[in-house]
C-alpha cells in the first residue's frame, strides 16, 4: 500500500512539475516551457573553479583574474542558453509501427523536424522507463530526421507508445537540457504463434486434444516425429533400423498434395479445456502455416468468419482479430 502511494504521489509531482502529458496527438512543438535545464557534475566542477577564481582575483587585486573570471562565466551563461536552444523548438511527431508477435520488440518510428537555421546536434531519445536515453540524432537545419525506439510486446492487444524523453548536453556538456513527449502512437501485438506449429485441422473439425490433420494423397517422405502427429503415420521400419542419419528418434511419413478439403481454421472447434490464451496462440500459429503452405483457408473467431482466402491482408485481418479477441478497447 505504501508503495502504491509512493508511485502516485511521483507520478502527480512529475506530471505537475514537468508539465507531463497523457497523450499528444499530432505535430508537437518543443516550446522553451517545455524545456527544463540544470548543471551536470561537470557543470558543477565549473562552478567551483570560477568561485576559487574569484576568491583568488580577489585576494590578490588582480584585474586580469576578474577579466579572465568573467569572460569564463560568460562562456558558461553562453552554453546553457545554446544548451536550451538545442532542444526549443523541435517539432515531433510519431511515425508508422508495425504490428509485432508477443515476446518480440515493438518498435515505433520517431520523426524531428527543425524548421530553425539552427543545426541540432547530439539530441538523445529515449523512453522514459529505459533510463537514460541510448538514440542520438543529429537534425540539421530546416530539415528532418527519424529514431526507432523498441519496447519489449509483452501481451496481445494494443501496446500504446512510453513516455519520451529529449536530453542534449551539447555543446560543452556543463548544463542537461530534457523535456518529455507522450506521443499518441501505439502498436498492434499479435498473439505468440504456438512452438512447434500443431499440424493443420482439415474439414473444420479438429480432434479431441485439439489437434487436426491435413489432406493426406501423395507421399512426400519421411521427417521428424512431432506431438500430434496420427500414430498411423509413423515409419515402423526406419525406426526398427535405428537409421544413424535420423538420429534414431521417432520419424513419421509426410503426405502432401492432391486434393484436400477446404481448411477451416475455426476456434470454437477447439477443446473446451484449453486456456484462452492457448488457443489464440495456436490458431495464429495454424494462420502462419496456412500461408506459409499456401493452402486457402477459412477463419472462424466468434462474429470474425473470413475466408476462405489467401495473402496479406487475409492474414493481417485473421492475427488483428486474435489479438483484440476479448479486448475492451477494441476499435
Amino acid at each position: 500500500m505504501a508503495g502504491l502511494l509512493q508511485a502516485l504521489y511521483r507520478r502527480g509531482r512529475d506530471k505537475w512539475l514537468f508539465q507531463l502529458r497523457d497523450s499528444e496527438p499530432g505535430t508537437v512543438t518543443l516550446t522553451m516551457r517545455r524545456v527544463f535545464i540544470v548543471p551536470t557534475r561537470a557543470g558543477l566542477a565549473f562552478a567551483a573553479l570560477l568561485l576559487v577564481m574569484l576568491i583568488g582575483a580577489l585576494n590578490y587585486n588582480l584585474g586580469l583574474g576578474f577579466a579572465l573570471t568573467f569572460f569564463v562565466g560568460a562562456c558558461a551563461v553562453a552554453d546553457m542558453v545554446l544548451t536550451a536552444r538545442n532542444l526549443a523548438l523541435l517539432r515531433l511527431a510519431p511515425g508508422r509501427a508495425q504490428p509485432v508477435f508477443a515476446g518480440e520488440e515493438a518498435r515505433f518510428e520517431l520523426h524531428l523536424q527543425n524548421p530553425t537555421r539552427r543545426e541540432r546536434y547530439a539530441v538523445w531519445l529515449g523512453f522514459q522507463a529505459d533510463g537514460e536515453p541510448r538514440q542520438v540524432a543529429d537534425v540539421p537545419a530546416g530539415a528532418g530526421g527519424m529514431v526507432s525506439l523498441s519496447a519489449p510486446a509483452r501481451e496481445r492487444g494494443w501496446l500504446a507508445a512510453p513516455r519520451v524523453r529529449l536530453v542534449t548536453r551539447f555543446p560543452l556538456g556543463l548544463f542537461k537540457a530534457w523535456s518529455y513527449w507522450q506521443p499518441d502512437a501505439r502498436v498492434l501485438v499479435y498473439p505468440a504463434p504456438e512452438w512447434p506449429p500443431a499440424p493443420l485441422p482439415s474439414s473444420g473439425a479438429a480432434s479431441e486434444d485439439g489437434h487436426g490433420t491435413v489432406g493426406l494423397d501423395n507421399f512426400a517422405g519421411i521427417r521428424a516425429y512431432q506431438a500430434g502427429d496420427p500414430l498411423r503415420h509413423l515409419a515402423w521400419r526406419q525406426i526398427a533400423r535405428h537409421d544413424p542419419a535420423l538420429g534414431g528418434q521417432l520419424v513419421t511419413k509426410h503426405f502432401e498434395g492432391g486434393a484436400v478439403a477446404e481448411l477451416a481454421l475455426d476456434f470454437a472447434a477447439l477443446p473446451a479445456q484449453m486456456a484462452l490464451e492457448h488457443k489464440l496462440s495456436r490458431m495464429a500459429g495454424w494462420v502462419l502455416e496456412a500461408e506459409q503452405r499456401a493452402l486457402p483457408y477459412r477463419f472462424r473467431l466468434a462474429r470474425h468468419d473470413y475466408g476462405p482466402a489467401l495473402g496479406d491482408a487475409h492474414r493481417a485481418a485473421c492475427l488483428r482479430a486474435l489479438a483484440l479477441f476479448g479486448r475492451e478497447d477494441a476499435p
